[in-house]
């Protein structure tokens, strides 16, 4: 029998949540894990520009996989031939890519997975595997969703996200650098985690967002973003809707990143990994090292980006 009375819990939120026909998982590698069981796939083309989670789940897998290479529009740069059982892994990277542009690459090469991990508000093309994680864009420890028709017939648990809390509590009360250890500590916790449904807490948070407004905010600070800073980029940049952060691309990209830091402004390096696997000379190590991902999320506003604008001005001029 359910408890009865004693002291409250948190609510229970019911607005509308977004990808809810999805498949709900505890982790954006596990939706990939998924449709490689799913889909039995022999071998898979992923991007040299990406992290090791992908390559990960891969290797877990027991999935063989190749590189392809990108260029400065995040496109494929060369066609890649697919072998009976291969797929091609798409990374829609800051929402620069178009679902119309994606279907000229769905009809070029039929087995497409499309990683929308950086481009939560851009809503799948019809019958193309799609995974989308929660966690880069709200304030969550785990969560993803999988679009796809493929299904497992397994029983997975229901996974349980309470213990791994304390970090976004933490910040929400105190500063980021508090808590990093353990914001660190909770991605690496899904390396080895088996695929799991996503968890009744994490769900419950996803229904208490206002989406639109999140959605609106992003586009807003891109926007001022980019009126601020696209003369300095050397990325060509779309506007596609509910951007994942700012993609600014300039010399010593580096420098600057550990400069900001100096001044309390965390600006990641997404794909740590493309250092070790590529050369210097190639595209993907110039952007894992030149591209400043600013943040652009429904926490801020231009007081917060003309501080940041302002600081990488003086960075420039010094």
């Amino acid at each position: 029998m359910k408890e009865i009375g004693g002291y409250i819990e948190l609510d229970t939120y019911f607005l509308p949540m977004m990808h809810e026909g999805a498949i709900a998982l505890n982790c954006g590698r596990n939706a990939l894990a998924y449709l490689l069981k799913a889909r039995k796939i022999k071998s898979i083309w992923i991007p040299k520009f990406i992290c090791d989670s992908v390559t990960g789940v891969c290797e877990r897998e027991s999935v063989p996989y190749k590189f392809y290479s990108v260029g400065m529009d995040f496109l494929p740069r060369a066609k890649i031939d697919l072998y009976e059982g291969e797929w091609l892994y798409f990374v829609n990277y800051y929402s620069q890519v178009s679902n119309e542009q994606m279907s000229e690459f769905v009809k070029k090469y039929k087995r497409v997975i499309v990683d929308n991990v950086q481009s939560y508000f851009q809503m799948p093309i019809s019958g193309v595997d799609t995974l989308y994680t929660c966690r880069k864009y709200f304030g969550v420890a785990d969560g993803a969703f999988l679009y796809t028709d493929a299904r497992l017939n397994e029983d997975f648990p229901l996974d349980e996200s309470f213990e791994r809390m304390h970090f976004l509590l933490g910040r929400y009360e105190r500063s980021a650098s508090e808590f990093y250890g353990e914001y660190a500590a909770n991605n690496n916790f899904f390396v080895d985690e088996p695929i799991k449904r996503m968890s009744k807490l994490t769900r419950n948070l996803l229904h208490g967002i206002d989406y639109e407004k999140a959605k609106r905010i992003r586009e807003d600070n891109y926007s001022y973003l980019h009126e601020k800073l696209g003369v300095i980029n050397k990325l060509k940049l779309s506007d596609n809707p509910g951007t994942f952060m700012y993609p600014l691309m300039i010399e010593d990209g580096a420098k600057i990143r550990k400069e900001l830091q100096e001044k309390r402004i965390y600006i990641p390096t997404l794909w740590p990994d493309v250092f070790s696997w590529c050369e210097k000379s190639e595209t993907e190590y110039q952007m894992a090292e030149e591209i400043l991902p600013l943040p652009v999320d429904q926490r801020y506003g231009t007081t917060e980006l003309s501080i940041i604008v302002e600081e990488i001005t003086r960075c420039l001029n010094h």
